[in-house]
């Protein structure tokens, strides 16, 4: 499973990073982030930032992206 944030649509709640901390992160451009272990994928964001879920993570980045306001996470599934 592999997942990524569409940060113009991103309202910045936090949420995603609430339920899914080893997934997801919150920049001080206050907009949610993917993330692989220490990998932030901000640059360029977007589609292109493409990450892979965790193995055991994946029930909690599909409640983040049902949870999240902005409707901005997007899961691919392998």
């Amino acid at each position: 499973m592999k997942v990524w944030i569409d940060q113009d649509l991103c309202t910045g709640d936090g949420l995603c990073e609430e339920i899914a901390p080893d997934v997801f992160t919150l920049l001080d451009d206050g907009l949610a982030y993917v993330k692989e272990g220490d990998k932030v994928f901000s640059d360029p964001g977007g589609a292109e930032g493409l990450a892979t879920v965790p193995a055991g993570l994946e029930d909690a980045t599909i409640e983040a992206a049902e949870e999240c306001p902005g409707e901005c996470i997007f899961i691919e599934i392998d």
